[in-house]
């Protein structure tokens, strides 16, 4: 079977690699692999953050594997393939590391759905970025219809899904759906210090603040400080946080167990 993602492991993170040329589109076989890929890496205790990207210089993920839409058409039942489908991208949306996806080019559909997913992008400056779906008859089916409002707003969200249009990177990062922009093919750079920084920082305060964040923006904000107060004192069992008072105190790096 060929190999649809390389997964390179350097100090406390991994690079995920999309690599299904001419176009990278996300079809079964990218999502078996990126299911079991996950589960690995959640496992790994070297490494700490995540990074997602796409092979090449022009493409992150050109969407969904359409060669696989002519099955579907006038079937009934499906409902259950397509929430496999979902608990891929579940995974990653609720992987307990940091998870930053590096757009490199074109993001679109499918693709775009599995950025919705991470935690942080990075977009290069030609990148663009969008939901087609429409032109197909169809509505993005991989959660881009939950996770995109919850970004970006209910009006820029259904704006965006309503025409099929993409939107450049600088525009991206206008409206709060990329953290940053990178000059064209600086953004691997900038996603691996990115992620070579948190790497190095405690996991269970990262995944705590994860969770917080995740669960937090789902409920009235009294039960959200309450979910905090609840994470933070775990956080103060863990032998992590008392390295990293100790190091304060002695004037020196804290040198974190991941405990």
């Amino acid at each position: 079977m060929t190999q649809l993602l390389n997964i390179e492991k350097i100090d406390h993170y991994a690079v995920i690699t999309i690599n299904n040329p001419p176009m990278n589109v996300i079809g079964n076989g990218v999502f078996k692999e990126l299911d079991k890929a996950f589960q690995e890496l959640g496992k790994d205790e070297e490494v700490n953050a995540v990074i997602i990207t796409g092979q090449g210089e022009k493409i992150f993920a050109a969407g969904a594997d359409i060669k696989e839409f002519p099955q579907l058409i006038g079937k009934q039942g499906i409902k259950k393939e397509f929430l496999e489908t979902h608990a891929v991208l579940n995974r990653i949306d609720h992987f307990e590391k940091p998870v930053i996806a590096m757009l490199n080019g074109l993001t679109l559909g499918g693709g775009f759905e599995v950025a919705l997913c991470c935690d942080i992008r990075i977009a290069e400056e030609h990148a663009q970025i969008g939901l087609p779906e429409i032109t197909l008859g169809l509505f993005p089916g991989g959660g881009g219809t939950q996770r995109l409002p919850r970004l970006v707003g209910e009006a820029k969200a259904k704006e965006l899904m309503f025409t099929g249009e993409a939107v450049s990177a600088v525009e991206a990062e206008r409206i709060g759906l990329v953290n940053k922009v990178a000059a064209s093919g600086e953004g691997l750079e900038t996603a691996r210090k990115m992620a070579n920084r948190i790497g190095r920082f405690s996991l269970p305060a990262l995944s705590r603040i994860k969770k917080a964040v995740d669960q937090g923006l789902e409920l009235p904000l009294d039960q959200g400080i309450d979910l905090e107060a609840e994470l933070f004192e775990e956080v103060f069992q863990t032998e992590d946080v008392q390295e990293g008072v100790k190091a304060f105190i002695e004037k020196r790096k804290p040198a974190f167990q991941n405990r």
